[in-house]
């Protein structure tokens, strides 16, 4: 990498393919990919990814590339790869049908939208004598085609059912409305050269999973890991010039510049592997294009709010915040089936909305965590207003919760700690044990800005929490004093276990220190604490 300015610009918030070729912006080449999926005759595709990930430019790649040839292909992988032809090419953003008042409207509008698609994409007009009816004229034109003749795309197939998630009754009939819609495709299968879908999630029940013949589903598939989000030789490759002047910027040098890329931005497996993972490409574009901003929460102020995960919690319980930060597990085989609205599983729901990604697969079970900094922070944000009524840590005065460590001032510290935990609802009060004791107190430091890491192994056992502030490691271990314990006791018993078993000393930091915090049952607030600087061989 060097700090010149870059030859091309970035491509942030371009998802047309032509366009971003023909104005000189940077392409991530997934071409190569493109072609494994395109040069199939009659492959039907679906892929699930989160928001912000690139779905829409993925959908205009194959739009560009079966309408126009390589016309846009120039010195790209597939260049020398395609020897197909060009096709009648519909693409349907479903994205647009999200605003309906009942099924009725929603099934007009469905017929409008096929119409206005096919007016769009090919010169072509349907005629009926209602909006509702125009469905069934599609299906009439989709049937006069010739074999393997149209390309039909569309993305975001699932955000009409996603708009109505909390309301099972209207999702259940709109389901059947798109039901209708899809038996089309079916029964005028062999129309069809080329189907390629987007989504987030997979709903049971909807007849593009059950009905579509030999529909290839490749979100976890290794081969297309990296197929959306860019892989850090990636990162390397097309934006090295952008990392440098970012660092310049900063005042870093390019591989710490990236190192700090790596914590924020980087984390997402879509692999069943658990082999691959890549950056957020809306965050990392947009740290790019303003460095001087700082490693800022991109994903979670535009695509981390989707309604996939709001619309939910409305209805739903969310997974209990005292189960911030740790490892959740799930079978392999749940993240691939489709799920029914009414069983629909809070672990499988955050990751496939990109709020857990996966961290290991062992003997068929999926380990699941936080991708990256960004969506720690952001996740703990959301469950601090959660616990705390919609309220954050400022407005109930322990904003400065970090000052207060960055300062080494305990006394200060605790008392900001103790602000949060006794503006916690008395009603079902969640911190019962030492454990959730612990994951609290990291999901309120990761939303003041300090990730804090739990259950940190080393050869001697394993620390509570753990964070870095600068060149220092602090080190936090917690105990919780049931009535009838001694506090200072256990103080004693948590400063003497974090030095015995050497807890942060494998760290690079050049400075360790060791917290005690002992945490009382009945007064619910922290009674006894220390903090001293860990002894060194």
């Amino acid at each position: 990498m060097n700090n010149t300015t870059p030859e091309l610009d970035l491509p942030l918030g371009n998802s047309d393919f032509a366009l971003l070729r023909q104005n000189n912006k940077i392409y991530v080449d997934k071409t190569a990919m493109v072609h494994q999926l395109a040069k199939g005759v009659g492959n039907k595709v679906f892929i699930a990814r989160p928001r912000r990930f690139g779905k829409s430019l993925l959908v205009s790649t194959f739009e560009s590339l079966f309408k126009y040839g390589l016309r846009d292909f120039h010195g790209l992988a597939i260049e020398k790869l395609w020897q197909g032809q060009t096709y009648d090419t519909i693409r349907l953003d479903f994205s647009k049908l999200k605003d309906f008042s009942d099924a009725g409207d929603f099934e007009g509008q469905l017929g409008v939208f096929l119409s206005d698609a096919l007016e769009v994409s090919l010169g072509e007009h349907l005629q009926a004598v209602n909006d509702a009816r125009l469905i069934n004229e599609f299906d009439k034109w989709l049937g006069k085609r010739s074999t393997s003749s149209v390309v039909l795309l569309i993305d975001e197939y699932d955000a009409p059912l996603t708009a109505c998630l909390n309301q099972p009754t209207l999702f259940e009939s709109i389901r059947k409305k798109l039901g209708r819609f899809y038996s089309i495709l079916k029964s005028n299968d062999s129309a069809l050269r080329f189907l390629f879908i987007t989504g987030i999630t997979k709903y049971s029940k909807v007849s593009i999973f059950s009905e579509l013949n030999n529909l290839n589903d490749i979100t976890l598939k290794h081969a297309y890991g990296t197929l959306l989000g860019y892989t850090e030789e990636e990162i390397n490759r097309y934006f090295g010039d952008y990392v440098a002047q970012a660092a310049t910027k900063l005042g870093m040098t390019p591989a710490e510049m990236l190192a700090a890329m790596r914590a924020s931005y980087d984390g997402y497996c879509f692999d069943e592997q658990a082999s691959t993972h890549v950056y957020a490409p809306w965050s990392t574009l947009n740290f790019l294009d303003s460095p001087e901003d700082g490693l800022k929460n991109y994903w979670i102020e535009s695509g981390g709010q989707a309604s996939l995960l709001t619309n939910y919690v409305r209805s739903h319980s969310l997974k209990d915040p005292t189960q911030y930060g740790n490892l959740q597990s799930v079978a392999l085989n749940n993240l691939s089936i489709s799920a029914d609205i009414s069983t629909l599983d809070d672990v499988v729901l955050l990751m496939q909305a990109g709020y857990l990604t996966i961290k290991a697969v062992e003997y068929g079970t999926t380990y699941l965590d936080y991708p990256n900094r960004e969506v720690a922070e952001s996740m703990a944000q959301y469950y601090t207003q959660v616990v705390l009524k919609r309220r954050n840590l400022a407005q109930i005065g322990a904003g400065d919760i970090i000052e207060c460590l960055k300062r080494e001032d305990a006394d200060t510290f605790v008392d900001r700690l103790n602000k949060a935990f006794l503006a916690i609802d008395y009603t079902g009060y969640p911190v019962t044990d030492e454990y959730k004791c612990c994951a609290m107190a990291a999901m309120f430091l990761a939303g003041a800005g300090l990730p804090a890491m739990s259950q940190t192994h080393n050869a001697l056992g394993r620390s509570d929490l753990e964070a870095v502030l600068g060149s220092t490691r602090w080190v936090l271990e917690f105990k919780f004093a049931r009535p009838g314990d001694d506090p200072e006791a256990l103080l004693a018993e948590a400063l003497s276990q974090a030095e015995s078993r050497q807890y942060g000393a494998q760290s690079s930091e050049t400075r360790l220190m060791h917290m005690g915090l002992v945490f009382s049952e009945d007064k619910r607030q922290f009674v006894a604490y220390g903090a001293r600087e860990a002894r060194t061989e």
